[in-house]
Formats: structure tokens, sequence, C-alpha cells
């Protein structure tokens, strides 16, 4: 669960960034969204397939030494 500690004088606009950044990080709305339309299984594997062929062309443009995979 995500906890956002306000203080009385910061803006209603911080607090949102704040969340929105922390449920970013949990992965939180990433899980959402994949709940949100049913993915039948032949959909899934093609969107692995292409998830995995797009992390070995970074890998191939940028080398073994990326620190953002």
């Amino acid at each position: 669960m995500v906890e956002i500690i306000l203080d009385t004088k910061e803006p209603i606009d911080s607090a949102l960034k704040a969340l929105k950044h922390k449920l970013d990080i949990e992965g939180t709305m990433d899980e959402i969204k994949s709940h949100k339309n049913f993915e039948t299984p032949k959909q899934k594997r093609k969107r692995k397939e292409h998830n995995r062929a797009k992390r070995e062309k970074q890998l191939e443009y940028y080398g073994e030494n990326i620190n953002f995979l």
C-alpha cells in the first residue's frame, strides 16, 4: 500500500506527483493496466516475444555494459 505524508502547506499537485512516482516504482499501475483487458495466451506470447526482441536489440546496440535493463 502506497502512503504519502503531506505538509499542511504542500500543494495538491506535488502530492499527486509523489503518489504517481511511488505507484510507478511499485509497479502498481502496470499491474492495473495488465488486468484491464483480457489477454489471450497467443497475445501474451506475442507481447513477451516482442519485449524479448526489443531487449536483445537494445543490448546489441548498447553492449553488455548497460545499466538500464
